[in-house]
């Protein structure tokens, strides 16, 4: 072998041992670094108390001539449960008059009116299902309640909500759902609107709108009419998105949709709605949610958001899928729009759409 050739193979050995040396010694992140979890590359951490949540609220853009939909935490009647009779612990602590959701509500209901300035409020509640027909309420100068929980103290009976209809809004959802070939129709305040479920019967505003939309806007809200539409009690989250995407014009014509449910719901399991007590499966479900809503590509987004029902922890969290496809509504109603999750509260997330 020549000088020279000699001379060129120790040069090529030599740079290929400073190169993998370099290689060594570089830190083990730099080749093997972990794809990025959703919760990482979101622009601001997840609000779960008030400081953070009222930021995320100021946050929003002002946008009257196109407003967010917005899915919403109704919670429960315990909410309006009597300070006197509560004896603190799981479910009140969270969700009763003195939670943190209560607390929240009285922060986001002023929010919405700032910001929207919205003329009407359309509003889906878990505690309102038909099948085969959207029904709307048209309840005219007062809209009345329909006292649907049975079992508390007597002052959960004597509630006081003073809110109002409008026809014209009535008429234009119905129009609007007609007019994608669905079967609507309006329900005055002399029939009974249908069953939610559960047996309840009569007319008005279910305690899914009532009871939360005391601590948003107060007991007496008669300048912005309120109407209630049905949500699908297919309870396909298909359905439902469907629902609330043939009434997204609403939102370009200075009206609020609202969508209220419970991310978590399990009456046979009370630990469940209790962050201190629930069970991990139910834990990674609610974590599951937050995470879906979060993917920045509307259809992925959808898909991943389909998906939450077949999670493992779904039927731990929800026996029954009233209180979660609402959350479809609102997402439908705004499905090519960012997502901005206003709070992220165990089981009690509020979540906005198109903004």
């Amino acid at each position: 072998m020549s000088t020279s050739t000699s001379t060129s193979t120790k040069l090529v050995v030599l740079f290929l041992i400073s190169v993998i040396s370099a290689i060594i010694l570089l830190p083990r992140a730099t080749f093997f670094k972990r794809p990025p979890n959703l919760r990482s590359v979101m622009t601001s951490p997840l609000p779960v108390n008030q400081s953070e949540w009222k930021a995320a609220l100021d946050s929003l853009p002002s946008t009257p001539d196109k407003i967010p939909a917005f899915f919403y935490a109704h919670g429960s009647p315990f909410l309006a449960y009597p300070e006197h009779l509560s004896h603190g612990g799981g479910l009140t602590d969270w969700q009763g008059p003195k939670g943190p959701l209560a607390t929240f509500l009285k922060d986001f209901g002023p929010v919405l009116l700032q910001k929207y300035k919205p003329r009407g409020i359309v509003v889906f509640s878990a505690h309102w299902e038909t099948l085969g027909e959207r029904l709307v309420t048209d309840y005219g100068s007062e809209n009345p309640l329909l006292m649907d929980y049975y079992g508390f103290p007597s002052e959960l009976y004597k509630l006081k909500f003073r809110s109002k209809g409008d026809s014209a809004i009535s008429q234009r959802i119905v129009q609007l759902y007609k007019q994608a070939n669905y079967l609507a129709r309006t329900t005055t305040n002399l029939e009974s609107r249908g069953e939610d479920g559960r047996g309840f019967e009569g007319p008005g505003l279910d305690h899914g709108v009532f009871v939360p939309f005391r601590y948003m806007f107060g007991e007496e809200f008669m300048d912005t009419p309120i109407v209630q539409v049905s949500i699908d009690s297919s309870m396909s989250p298909e359905a439902n998105w469907k629902l609330g995407k043939t009434v997204a014009a609403l939102r370009e014509e200075g009206i609020l949709v609202l969508s209220g449910g419970l991310l978590i719901h399990n009456l046979r399991d009370f630990s469940s709605f209790d962050p201190n007590a629930a069970k991990s499966i139910v834990k990674s479900f609610d974590k599951a949610i937050l995470d879906a809503v979060a993917i920045p590509e509307p259809e992925e987004r959808k898909q991943a958001m389909f998906n939450l029902t077949k999670h493992s922890g779904f039927r731990a969290a929800n026996p029954r899928e009233e209180h979660f496809v609402p959350l479809y509504i609102a997402a439908g109603a705004a499905e090519t729009g960012k997502v901005k999750i206003l709070n992220a509260l165990y089981g009690i997330s509020t979540i906005a759409f198109g903004v």
